[in-house]
């Protein structure tokens, strides 16, 4: 098992690079590059001065300066020698500088790290404490009147999107009630408040945009705990200790419980990526300044090294996630056995 995880981990390298070259290469060839937008922002304000010039001669910025823009750009040479010399930055440490903010990629990712990380690790938390024990309760009451007033409430939640959900808590609590900020992380005067104020503060404003992060995961997760559980109970193994007189709670807990949880285990390396990449939706509605908002408004600004940045961070902790769950789902069933 050992051999299996090394390779695995070794694995992640070349799959890095795969994704990453794929994704440095689309960045290239895609129409409305950041040349593109610099050339039509020099025209449109050469257009606004008055200094446009005739036909024929209608490129506002000259061969010199377009070589510039180009080197500033990083598209004076072919794509795969650039590709080059940013996978060596990266090895260093430097996922570039911004196009948009002029700042350090990673500068900019980590401020808006924490904030998606926050609601990330929250709705992650909640989801397994919640669904878990309620899937179990659900299978072991199947068709009851907790099961039936439960389901109706999640699939409910399910089948409201997100972001519809946020802006009709937004109109009725917020807008209507007063109950509730309109948006953003914090307060203003966060800085001013002490340590008690600032953690109040912060459960205030994120109340509802938690409840829109987990309004789809409680579902999926309830269910595919519940409907395992209920198989593993109908299974041999658990009537045949019922049978021989094993409590049913036993039975339960000791036996059919730990199978149903393969299932949830295999899924955690895909909720990791999750909990930082957010919902650039439910971020814009609520005017959160995260990691998902960050993703949509740079791919719009044509913000390249941004969007690399974004793509190298998501796709190792997804990778590193499958991972955790293989070791997960080692830990959960003791008859896997990674070769």
């Amino acid at each position: 098992m050992r051999d299996y995880f090394i390779r695995r981990t070794l694995l992640i390298i070349p799959t890095l690079i795969g994704i990453t070259m794929l994704v440095f290469m689309v960045t290239r060839f895609v129409p409305g590059g950041p040349l593109e937008r610099a050339i039509m922002e020099a025209q449109q304000a050469s257009i606004g001065s008055g200094s446009q010039r005739s036909a024929g001669q209608g490129m506002a910025l000259s061969e010199e300066q377009l070589q510039q823009l180009k080197e500033y750009y990083g598209l004076d040479k072919p794509w795969y020698e650039s590709y080059v010399l940013w996978v060596g930055k990266v090895v260093q440490g430097d996922l570039g500088t911004s196009y948009r903010y002029n700042e350090p990629v990673w500068d900019v990712i980590s401020q808006r790290f924490p904030i998606s990380l926050f609601y990330g690790l929250v709705s992650l938390v909640i989801t397994y404490l919640v669904c878990i024990p309620l899937g179990v309760m659900k299978a072991i009451g199947h068709r009851g009147t907790m099961d039936n007033v439960t389901s109706i409430l999640v699939f409910a939640g399910y089948a409201v999107p997100g972001y519809v959900l946020g802006a009709l808590l937004l109109l009725f609590f917020a807008v209507g009630q007063d109950w509730f900020p309109m948006g953003g992380f914090t307060s203003y005067n966060f800085d001013e408040m002490s340590t008690g104020e600032k953690i109040v503060d912060v459960l205030h404003h994120a109340t509802l945009p938690l409840i829109c992060y987990l309004v789809g995961s409680f579902a999926v997760t309830t269910m595919l705990m519940k409907n395992n559980l209920m198989d593993n109970l109908a299974a041999d193994y658990v009537r045949t200790a019922v049978a021989k007189g094993v409590p049913f709670k036993k039975a339960v807990t000791g036996h059919a419980l730990r199978n149903s949880l393969i299932p949830i285990a295999t899924t955690f390396g895909q909720n990791i990526t999750l909990v930082v990449s957010g919902s650039f939706l439910i971020e814009t509605i609520f005017d959160i300044d995260g990691f998902g908002l960050l993703g949509l408004t740079s791919i719009f600004d044509r913000d390249y090294p941004v969007v690399m940045g974004i793509v190298f961070i998501a796709s190792l902790l997804l990778l590193v996630g499958n991972i955790l769950s293989d070791i997960l789902v080692a830990a959960v069933d003791p008859r896997v056995r990674f070769q």
